[in-house]
């Protein structure tokens, strides 16, 4: 019986151990995972920053948010695509019956704020509509302007702290990026994976911005 008991104990034991085991040997295989991950997304954005034209950048002149976006597009029943994005990026978030967020959590990636307010939220067009205008969008059809101000498929749209989103305005990456470094791969990754879709082109200073910052994207 001691031996039966004692046996029995270990077993217990061993199914104790195991998972914390696993647990363990897990986490740097996931943080490697990431690491490769963001290595990778590099490594395409870098080549596909070298397919893009460089130019200087357009003249402002004729530009009006009117031409991209006179309202937010609808998607899916009563939700636009405003909506669609801050229910796509918060946490736990209760809509209304005419599809408006009225309560959830919003993380802002380029400051790392919290957010239980939709009233402290915006959504940001990654590549600004005047910045997109001066870089080959004035050339576009009304209905192209469209289709990229209310793009659910690119990483063109993001929920950002009404703050952040005051501060950046319309600039590019050379003279404005997020306030945390640590967001810096992801931004310039998703900023060229934009303009390299839409074929828009980047100006020296740009293309330097964005090099530096690909630079953190080990």
């Amino acid at each position: 019986m001691i031996f039966l008991r004692r046996t029995i104990h270990l077993a217990v034991l061993s199914l104790l151990v195991i998972p914390i085991v696993a647990v363990i040997a897990a986490s740097p295989a996931g943080a490697e995972a990431r690491k490769r991950s963001q290595a990778e997304a590099g490594a395409l954005a870098r080549r596909q920053l070298a397919q893009l034209k460089v130019a200087k950048a357009l003249s402002s002149r004729g530009y009006s948010r009117q031409k991209f976006q006179p309202l937010w597009a609808h998607h899916r029943g009563r939700c636009d695509v405003r909506e669609t994005v801050l229910a796509r990026d918060g946490r736990r978030v209760k809509r209304n019956t005419a599809c408006h967020p009225v309560k959830g959590v919003w993380y802002s990636p380029y400051d790392g704020k919290r957010l239980k307010s939709e009233r402290q939220v915006d959504v940001d067009h990654l590549v600004p509509l005047a910045y997109a205008w001066r870089s080959g969008a004035s050339r576009w059809s009304q209905a192209r302007r469209r289709a990229f101000a209310n793009d659910l498929t690119r990483p063109e749209l993001i929920t950002v702290s009404h703050s952040a989103n005051i501060a950046k305005g319309g600039k590019g990456p050379q003279s404005w990026r997020p306030q945390r470094r640590s967001y810096w791969c992801r931004y310039a990754t998703s900023w060229i994976s934009v303009k390299h879709h839409y074929r828009l082109f980047v100006t020296r200073k740009e293309k330097v911005a964005l090099v530096n910052m690909l630079r953190t994207c080990r």
